[in-house]
């Protein structure tokens, strides 16, 4: 005789399949639209730690991400504060819908739930993290997707200088976007400087901003990157349009090492 069927874990899993059945048809169908980035911070104490979220990471969330289509995902550590035990994950969604629908399919996945029981197990007085930053960008036009560094695609060493743009207001905030999508972007890779992404801030700290990351070989080829940026003649004739003017009120910047694990 068969064992009866929960209703509530029958409609979780339709729900679940449904919705992953989505996702995967919208990252072949949304490729070249301008897809949506979620930047999490997890923060954790020390580096036993770390080390047990960088498991969880490897071993049970990416995997699952990637059973879901989602894939480019990036996994970095600070490379300059070795006291800053933080795990900064960037994960490209192609939709809102895609986005919405990842906690849902998380819970149906059996398999990542398995994998999770270590991470999962951690008691109230010793958390693994704590607390997780998430920062939600849309991709700009003039890089509507992640554009992969040569580095990555031969396995060599790299790094990575994440870049946060503050503005006083909101218009100036979209005339920042509005000059790296009429050219910024452009000089930039023609300098060497090889944007992975650029994204306007929709949720998070410090809004109104822009984020964008670059990618070098290493610091030094990255720094060789940036005066040839600095002295090319088309950004020299934007810095000087009036429009674009205090554009930016505050620059953050922070460099960046990758995982063994991370994709980008």
């Amino acid at each position: 005789m068969r064992n009866p069927i929960n209703r509530r874990d029958f409609l979780k899993t339709s729900a679940a399949l449904v919705a992953m059945a989505g996702v995967q048809s919208m990252v072949g169908a949304q490729e070249k639209t301008q897809e949506y980035y979620e930047l999490r911070i997890y923060k954790t104490a020390d580096a036993t730690k770390m080390k047990r979220m960088h498991r969880y990471l490897e071993n049970a969330l990416i995997p699952a991400l990637g059973r879901m289509g989602i894939d480019r995902i990036g996994a970095f550590t600070n490379m300059d504060n070795h006291e800053d035990y933080s795990i900064y994950l960037l994960i490209p969604f192609p939709t809102l819908a895609a986005f919405a629908a990842v906690n849902t399919m998380l819970q149906a996945d059996k398999t990542y739930l398995n994998a999770s029981k270590d991470y999962f197990a951690a008691s109230k007085d010793d958390p693994v993290f704590s607390r997780i930053q998430s920062k939600f960008y849309k991709a700009f036009q003039g890089m509507p997707v992640i554009e992969m560094p040569q580095q990555t695609r031969g396995k060599k060493p790299r790094l990575f200088e994440l870049r946060i743009y503050e503005s006083h207001t909101e218009e100036k905030a979209a005339l920042k976007v509005d000059m790296f999508n009429s050219g910024e972007i452009q000089v930039m890779r023609d300098t060497g400087l090889a944007p992975v992404f650029y994204g306007e801030a929709l949720i998070g700290d410090d809004v109104p901003n822009l984020t964008y990351m670059l990618s070098a070989a290493d610091r030094d080829a990255h720094k060789e990157h940036w005066r040839k940026f600095s002295a090319h003649p088309e950004w020299q004739r934007m810095k000087a349009m009036p429009k674009y003017k205090d554009t930016v009120s505050k620059i953050t910047k922070i460099f960046l090492k990758p995982t063994d694990y991370s994709q980008i």
